[in-house]
C-alpha cells in the first residue's frame, strides 16, 4: 500500500494509490483519527499498527495534478538519522566531516537529529538561506524507515516487525555549518531541509534492505547505491536507535546517503538558485525539489 498526505479542497487529507496507479483513493476524514490534521498519516500509522483497520474511503482524484505533501508533514518529533553508513561515503568525506573519527567506521553508527519542522513535501522549493548564513548547501539522498509497532531495546533479531513501511527523504545540509559546530543538527535543520515523499509505503510491498537509491542534480546522475551496501544495515540502526530509547509509530529514521555528496565532489558543487534535485529509490518513486534563494522566484 502506498499512502500519501495531499492538499484537497484547501485541506491536507490521507489516501492512498489505486491500484492501476492513476487514482488517489481518500479516506474518509474520522474526527478521532485526526486524518485531516497537519500530522498527515501518522494517526492512520498509529491506529494500524495498533491492530486496527483502513477507514473506508470516499471518492478519488487523479495522481495527475494532484497536490501531493509529505507523508508525514509534521513528524511526532525529530527525525533519527545516520551519517556515514556507506563505505563509499565514508571514504569520500573522511578528509572533511568524518577526519575526527575515520578510525572508527565500522564501531557504532553516527546518529543526529533534524527537527521535524523542517519538513517539506514533493515538488516544494527548498530554501538557499544566503551566503550569510550558508555558502555550502548539499544535497543527500536516503531512504527512510517509518516504525510502525513502537518498542525499547528492539533486538535485532525482531527490529524489522516494528517497521510501518519505507518513505524517501533528502537530508539537505548545510555543510560549512555543520563543520563549524562539530554537532550537526544545526546544520541538518535549516526551514525546508528535509524533503520527503512522494509515498509511505508499507514493508508489505518493499524490502528496504535490498533497494536502489539514486540522485540527480539538474539531470546528472550523482549518487547510486543499493542499501545492502549500508555499513550498518536497517535491524542494526533499529536496534541502536532504540538503545535505552522508547521508539512510537511514525517514528522516522534516514538510514545514511551514498557516495557522490556535492562536498565530495573535486572540486566540492554546493547547490545553487535554481538547481533541480532529483531522488528515485526503487519501490517508492520519485522525490523532486527545486532550490530557491530566499527572496527570489
Amino acid at each position: 500500500m502506498r499512502l500519501t498526505t495531499l492538499l484537497h479542497e484547501g485541506r491536507p487529507r490521507v489516501g492512498r494509490l489505486s491500484a492501476d496507479g492513476l487514482h488517489i483513493e481518500l479516506f474518509e476524514a474520522i474526527a478521532d483519527a485526526g486524518l485531516d490534521g497537519r500530522r498527515g498519516a501518522l494517526p492512520l500509522v498509529e491506529r494500524l499498527s495498533a491492530g486496527g483497520v483502513l477507514p473506508a474511503t470516499a471518492g478519488s482524484i487523479p495522481v495527475v495534478g494532484a497536490k501531493l505533501l509529505a507523508p508525514l508533514p509534521l513528524p511526532r518529533r525529530n527525525l533519527f538519522c545516520v551519517g556515514r553508513n556507506y563505505h563509499a561515503h565514508a571514504k569520500e568525506l573522511r578528509d572533511t566531516v568524518f577526519k575526527d573519527n575515520a578510525a572508527a567506521v565500522d564501531a557504532w553508527p553516527i546518529v543526529f537529529t533534524k527537527v521535524p519542522e523542517c519538513v517539506i513535501g514533493p515538488d516544494a522549493e527548498v530554501r538557499l538561506p544566503g551566503a550569510a548564513i550558508s555558502a555550502q548547501i548539499d544535497y543527500e539522498a536516503e531512504l527512510a524507515i517509518v516504525i510502525g509497532r513502537g518498542g525499547r531495546n528492539i533486538s535485532r533479531t525482531d527490529a524489522l516487525q516494528h517497521v510501518f513501511g519505507y518513505t524517501i527523504v533528502n537530508d539537505v545540509t548545510a555543510r560549512d555549518v555543520q563543520m563549524r559546530h562539530a554537532q550537526w543538527d544545526l546544520g541538518k535543520s535549516f526551514d525546508t531541509f528535509c524533503p520527503m515523499g512522494p509515498w509511505l509505503v508499507t514493508a508489505d510491498e518493499l524490502d528496504g534492505t535490498d533497494t536502489r537509491v539514486r540522485c540527480w542534480v539538474n539531470d546528472e546522475l550523482r549518487q547510486d547505491a543499493r542499501t545492502t551496501d549500508l555499513i550498518f544495515d536497517l535491524p542494526t540502526l533499529i536496534e541502536t536507535c532504540s538503545r535505552g530509547i522508547t521508539l512510537y509509530p511514525g517514528d522516522i529514521i534516514a538510514t545514511g546517503t551514498p557516495a557522490g555528496v556535492g562536498m565530495g565532489l573535486s572540486p566540492p558543487r554546493w547547490l545553487q538558485h535554481g538547481d533541480v534535485v532529483r531522488i528515485e529509490i526503487d519501490g517508492i518513486g520519485t522525490l523532486r525539489n527545486r532550490f530557491v534563494e530566499e527572496n527570489r522566484t
